[in-house]
C-alpha cells in the first residue's frame, strides 16, 4: 500500500506533483518533478502551487520540466514484470526420490501455491 503525498502548503490537501528544493549557497529555488522519496528539506507541491511559485527577492527559480518518457513504466520494466509472472507460473519439475541430491526434499503433492514435501531421510515404513 502506498501513501499518496500531498502538497506541503498549509491547508492544501491536493496531491503533490512537484518537489521544491532551496539551494541557499546559490540563492536558487529548484522546482522539478516529484521526487521518488519524501526528503525532510524538500517541499512537495500540487500543480496549482507549483505554477504560482515565486522566489524571494534576489533569488532565481529553475523549473525542471518532467521527462514524459520517465513518467510511465519503461519497456524494460514491463518485460521484467512479464518474465517474473511467467517464472512464477511455471510448474516445478516433479522429482523422483533420490534425484534431487542427498537430503533434498521431494514434492509429493501440490495445491495452487502450496506444496507438500517429503523428507527423503524420514522413515515412512511402520514396523
Amino acid at each position: 500500500m502506498s501513501i499518496a503525498r500531498i502538497c506541503s502548503r498549509a491547508a492544501c490537501h491536493k496531491s503533490a506533483v512537484s518537489t521544491l528544493t532551496y539551494v541557499y549557497a546559490d540563492s536558487t529555488c529548484v522546482l522539478g518533478p516529484l521526487a521518488t522519496y519524501a526528503e525532510p528539506h524538500c517541499y512537495d507541491l500540487c500543480a496549482d502551487h507549483a505554477d504560482r511559485l515565486t522566489a524571494p527577492n534576489g533569488w532565481e527559480v529553475i523549473r525542471l520540466a518532467p521527462d514524459p518518457a520517465a513518467a510511465g513504466p519503461s519497456s524494460d520494466d514491463l518485460e521484467a514484470l512479464a518474465n517474473a509472472v511467467r517464472e512464477a507460473a511455471r510448474p516445478l519439475p516433479r522429482q523422483e526420490p533420490g534425484t534431487g541430491g542427498p537430503g533434498a526434499p521431494v514434492e509429493i503433492a501440490r495445491r495452487r501455491h502450496l506444496r507438500m514435501l517429503q523428507d527423503p531421510g524420514a522413515n515412512t515404513s511402520e514396523g
